[in-house]
């Protein structure tokens, strides 16, 4: 990695700008979710460990440049201090004179959590006087923020740029060479699992993985555009009709480079989904019939991929559930590769998002080599697109 690491840098008496990612889901005040907080514990607390005086800033939502009281960071300060064991202050904004008291009363060890950068408008833009208030102060900079390095924000791009480069976390460095390990010197045989609900989302990942995989297994909502593009019945189930002809083509350029793209071949249906809740279910062979909206893989496509992940597998990504996980009864399918995946010796990576929320909820993910934590950010590094956070802390 040609990047500034953690300990490479001298933090005793510096005030440390770190950007980390604390995008958590909120019930009111109250943290669903507290995956992202944890994963930042490392480097927050070899930073406190050092002597730095720690300045944490995140976003939360898309308030668009005002202030959301439903999207403040104020309840991610509470869980970020029972987490660390000390207090943690926080600046009910992240520049002006309510941040600077914060900062200037921290002291050696000491951290802080500024409010929402995206309560104003320059952070988006990535505006550079904007960046130059938030690094105003400040000696140091850390990006521990992947899942926001792909985008060019003022905190993102423009602070290290105000305070002549920075350093990656360890989240961030861990997450940069697992990814790599993937697009430089994948070990194969490689298969990839895409899952999700739009093949739209994943355009630039497929043809990149077409170059270095040896098979692609589609579920999710996605494998029915591919199978409508065959000529199949899917009954009401999602498909996208402006990308059937993309479909065929990725198909086709899958067999020429001798690629095996496998479909589903059973599926578990519902009558009615409703959001994240489905009624009236069973499995089918073949084709679906009219009404019936597919959910989930069925139990011999499970059987078959089990086979394909077998204990000769090198190396194996996968990037989106391929059933509605978060609903009962529609969730079988990814448990069961979750449980399989887990149990295999290959190197085995997560591609954030969705799927890093269903190895969670099935209790699995100290399972895999790797969990990304980037979703977006993963997608793209992974699709061969430079991560502006990334690329501006190069050497």
């Amino acid at each position: 990695m040609s990047h500034l690491r953690l300990t490479d840098l001298d933090v005793a008496g510096k005030v440390v700008f770190c950007r980390v990612d604390f995008n958590v889901p909120l019930d009111g005040a109250a943290i669903t979710d507290d995956r992202r907080i944890r994963a930042a514990l490392p480097t927050l607390r070899w930073l406190v460990d050092h002597g730095a005086r720690v300045v944490c800033a995140s976003h939360l939502g898309r308030p668009k440049g005002k202030r959301v009281p439903e999207m403040s960071l104020a309840p991610v300060a509470r869980r970020l201090s029972e987490l660390l064991g000390q207090p943690v202050a926080f600046a009910d904004d992240c520049v002006g004179d309510a941040a600077r008291a914060v900062v200037a009363g921290l002291g050696t060890g000491q951290v802080a959590l500024l409010e929402n950068l995206r309560y104003h408008k320059g952070e988006t833009d990535g505006d550079a006087a904007f960046a130059s208030e938030l690094a105003r102060g400040m000696d140091l900079y850390v990006n521990d923020a992947f899942g926001a390095a792909h985008r060019a924000h003022a905190s993102v791009t423009g602070v290290p740029g105000a305070l002549g480069g920075g350093a990656v976390g360890f989240l961030m460095e861990k997450e940069v060479e697992a990814l790599a390990r993937l697009l430089k010197r994948p070990e194969r045989p490689y298969v990839a699992i895409l899952g999700g609900a739009k093949v739209s989302d994943k355009i630039d990942l497929i043809e990149r993985l077409l170059e270095r995989v040896d098979t692609i297994l589609v579920g999710g909502a996605m494998a029915y555009t591919f199978l409508a593009a065959q000529g199949g019945k899917v009954g009401g189930s999602l498909v996208e009709a402006d990308k059937l002809d993309l479909a065929r083509d990725l198909m086709a350029r899958a067999a020429a480079k001798g690629v095996r793209l496998e479909l589903p071949v059973d599926h578990v249906v519902a009558d009615a989904l409703e959001g994240k809740k489905v009624s009236g279910l069973s499995t089918v062979t073949g084709p679906i019939p009219d009404g019936k909206i597919g959910v989930d893989i069925g139990p011999e496509t499970v059987a078959r991929w089990k086979a394909i992940l077998s204990p000769a597998v090198k190396t194996v990504l996968w990037n989106g559930p391929v059933g509605l996980f978060e609903a009962a009864g529609a969730d079988a399918g990814t448990r069961a590769l979750a449980e399989h995946l887990g149990g295999i010796a290959a190197f085995r990576v997560l591609g954030g998002g969705d799927t890093a929320a269903a190895a969670a909820r099935f209790g699995l993910e100290s399972k895999y080599d790797h969990v990304s934590t980037g979703g977006g950010a993963a997608l793209e590094y992974l699709s061969g697109i430079e991560l502006p956070g990334v690329a501006v802390l190069e050497r």
